[in-house]
């Protein structure tokens, strides 16, 4: 029966205040006094003090004249060329130079003129160098953006101790060879050089499968292919070049199982004795194990991987005959099947981890 054993794996403004009154605020007097009683705007109560017009207070006792402050003797004269005294005391008992009244109007209307000259040109001033400072700010802006648009704010690698560039790293154009295959290691015999045992195969003494425990029996190891089979496979491994068989029985509810592996020269030799193989692999007993498989029915199965093929019987260690709805048996040579494939694979494994790790000549 061929051995339905698993596939090969796939492996982030101020501005100025326009409008100031200058120097001399509007509704001030010429002098800076409060308005006067003709309703000039800008122009105070004269020259005079007191609580009268223009006059100082006339004598005590006299009547009040037309104006107030004048008690007594006569009202003062209103107007300049009164016979009253002038707003400029003079000597006593005549009266003063009159003022002039036009030449002190235009000379306070100068000055008012200057200051708001003066206050005029000292808004533009300021608002030129506010502009100027405004437009100094712009142009920083716009500088600063400019330079970081352009990349020019990215920090540079400091020069190397010598002065010299800092050299940029290289990458090989060729590609690097793809890792080893385990399966070419256990095809070609010229790369499978690892030593091959059946202790080494088969290691341990227990073995476990999806969780079933298996008891490892008898281990051996024979470069007389033929004598360790049964039927017609002795034949026909000697027919496709068998090198060398290893063979270990395993023992678990009262089924044993003898997996042999079969040497080849070639994969395609190893894939001919599998599709070939009639009769299978003789039980192997001993250490615990005894006779099974002989004179009775028992499932055989063979499969093959690289230049190795494996092949397992399986049966009752009481004899009784193995039939299809024994599915314990079908289940042990299953797992047996697994574990030796699984085994040769790790085989070819190891040797091409080994490969991809040595120095290259």
């Amino acid at each position: 029966m061929s051995f339905g054993g698993p596939q090969w794996p796939q492996e982030p403004q101020r501005q100025g205040q326009q409008g100031q009154q200058g120097h001399g605020e509007q509704g001030r007097g010429v002098y800076g006094q409060q308005p006067g009683a003709h309703g000039q705007q800008g122009q105070g109560q004269g020259y005079g003090q007191g609580a009268g017009g223009y006059g100082y207070p006339g004598p005590q006792g006299g009547a009040p004249g037309p104006y107030p402050g004048a008690q007594g003797g006569g009202a003062p004269a209103p107007f300049p060329g009164a016979s009253a005294p002038g707003p400029f005391p003079g000597p006593q008992g005549g009266g003063g130079p009159t003022p002039d009244w036009s030449a002190l109007a235009d000379a306070s209307a100068s000055r008012a003129r200057r200051k708001r000259l003066l206050a005029i040109g000292g808004g533009v001033l300021a608002t030129l160098v506010v502009g100027a400072v405004v437009a100094t700010a712009v142009v920083a802006t716009g500088k600063k953006d400019d330079t970081a648009k352009n990349g020019g704010g990215t920090p540079t690698a400091p020069a190397s101790p010598t002065g010299s560039p800092t050299p940029e790293p290289t990458f090989s154009s060729v590609a690097p060879p793809p890792p080893p295959n385990p399966k070419d290691y256990i095809s070609d015999p010229k790369k499978d050089r690892a030593p091959l045992t059946a202790e080494g195969l088969f290691p341990g003494k227990k073995l476990t499968m999806d969780g079933r425990p298996y008891t490892k029996g008898a281990t051996s190891a024979t470069a007389n292919c033929a004598a360790v089979t049964q039927g017609g496979l002795g034949t026909v491994l000697k027919k496709n070049g068998c090198q060398k068989v290893l063979r270990a029985t395993y023992v678990r509810d009262g089924v044993a199982v003898t997996v042999g592996v079969a040497v080849f020269p070639s994969e395609a030799a190893a894939l001919k004795a599998k599709n070939q193989a009639t009769g299978g692999i003789a039980p192997l007993t001993g250490a615990g194990v005894g006779d099974f498989c002989r004179a009775t029915v028992c499932l055989r199965r063979s499969n093959a991987i690289g230049r190795y093929a494996y092949f397992t019987q399986a049966g009752f260690t009481n004899g009784k005959k193995v039939t299809t709805a024994d599915r314990g048996v079908f289940r042990s040579s299953d797992d047996l099947g697994t574990f030796a494939f699984n085994q040769i694979y790790a085989r070819g494994k190891s040797q091409a981890s080994a490969a991809a790790g040595a120095p290259r000549q």
